[in-house]
């Protein structure tokens, strides 16, 4: 279907300099990155604006599509660092999940996650289709509009006082599940997109649903492996590690173990994502958890930024007006979608309105980090056009903008309901 609001469009993710890719060029380009980035984060700073936003604009201002000249060699050096962003970011958030605390979140979050994950993603699926979007780009962005960005909601609550309030607690327990189930789905259909692609889109029913079931079986395999097997051994490795307090032997190890692991999902066929976020699972599991968290979050900062950056250099600027209406349909779905099952199985479950309201209200905000890396996981396997990371690109700028008005709005709104 192409027969609505989105045209043609060459693709975006070719651009690349013909001279080789030299030391001196990567040292100019990481250099171009990371002040370009602090000065637009100083900027987002001033105007008390998430960081991820300064980010993004700083990689549309150093990319090959604004004018009057890009400021990179060559776009390859930022897309590396991309990718260890992508395992640091991944990582550093699952050593805040240890599998006790994944299974100690509660029935009502796993129900209430599952519900509406599925929910948002169905809806904006349809939604994409009928915006004449292709049958992968709508499940890509499908998937990336039924997750909530959970860094940029923590954040936004702890700027407005509000991380110790009972929703908050709730929203943070859907938000480990709804992670979970996004980062484990983007395994699951870049494995079937792979196969689809490789025969030529030409399968049958039953063709798809054994492609599915080995996909989910390969997926399940991994993440069994790593939860049941890898959680026996490996957090006493991590441990005995971290009792020599080598603070660099410590860091190399973590370091391995997340590349390791990420390194072993590729290989299987699924996205480095997967296997960077349950290596941080196996780290949250020890003892020594907490080193591990202070001495890589300043290299997640980093290659974290990288990635935003390359994700803002990715974008066709030119064409970012072009997706202004689809990308506030696709939010306006996913809001609907989002706010209306949570707070309904929330008032089901006997939780009070306030309650209700203000964790539906943040479930339903924020796009962001694991957004973008549903985008770029599409990219990866090759079977999303150039229409995805801009359109994600609005969506993530928009909603971030947007998430601190809504919230302080549920607020205002919830202390007017108490009078």
């Amino acid at each position: 279907m192409n027969h609505t609001l989105i045209p043609s469009f060459p693709q975006i993710f070719t651009y690349s300099d013909s001279s080789s890719l030299s030391p001196v060029a990567m040292v100019q380009d990481f250099a171009v990155v990371m002040i370009v980035a602090a000065v637009m984060i100083l900027i987002t700073y001033k105007f008390k604006q998430p960081t991820v936003l300064g980010y993004i604009a700083a990689g549309m201002i150093i990319g090959p599509y604004t004018p009057p000249f890009p400021l990179l060699q060559n776009l390859d050096t930022v897309n590396v660092f991309a990718e260890l962003g992508i395992i640091m970011l991944l990582f550093v958030i699952g050593t805040d999940f240890p599998i006790q605390k994944l299974r100690s979140v509660g029935r009502i979050s796993i129900i209430v996650a599952s519900a509406e994950s599925i929910g948002t993603l169905l809806l904006t699926l349809v939604v994409g289709q009928h915006l004449g979007f292709s049958f992968f780009d709508s499940i890509f962005i499908a998937l990336a509009m039924s997750i909530t960005s959970t860094v940029i909601t923590v954040r936004i609550l702890e700027e407005l006082g509000m991380l110790k309030d009972k929703s908050s607690t709730l929203l943070l327990g859907i938000s480990i599940v709804e992670d979970t189930i996004a980062i484990s789905a983007l395994a699951v259909i870049q494995s079937i997109s792979v196969s689809m692609v490789s025969t030529g889109n030409e399968v049958t029913n039953l063709d798809t649903i054994s492609q599915l079931l080995i996909s989910i079986g390969v997926v399940a395999a991994f993440i069994g492996g790593i939860l049941i097997l890898g959680s026996r051994y490996l957090p006493n490795v991590v441990d005995k590690i971290g009792n020599t307090h080598d603070h660099a032997l410590f860091l190399m190890v973590i370091l391995g173990l997340a590349v390791g692991l990420s390194l072993g999902a590729s290989l299987l066929g699924l996205s480095v994502a997967t296997g960077a976020f349950f290596a941080g699972v196996l780290v949250a599991e020890s003892k020594s958890a907490n080193m591990a968290r202070v001495i890589t979050t300043p290299i997640r900062d980093v290659f974290a930024a990288v990635f935003f950056i390359s994700i803002g250099a990715l974008m066709d600027i030119s064409l970012i007006p072009i997706f202004i209406v689809p990308a506030v349909l696709l939010i306006l779905a996913s809001f609907g979608s989002k706010f209306f099952i949570v707070a309904a199985l929330l008032n089901r479950a006997k939780y009070d309105n306030i309650t209700s309201l203000r964790t539906a209200l943040g479930m339903a905000s924020a796009k962001g980090e694991l957004s973008l890396v549903v985008a770029k996981g599409g990219q990866d396997v090759g079977v999303i056009t150039s229409a995805v990371l801009p359109i994600l690109g609005v969506v993530t700028i928009v909603t971030t903008f947007m998430t601190p008005y809504v919230l302080k709005f549920g607020t205002k709104l919830t202390n007017f309901l108490k009078t």
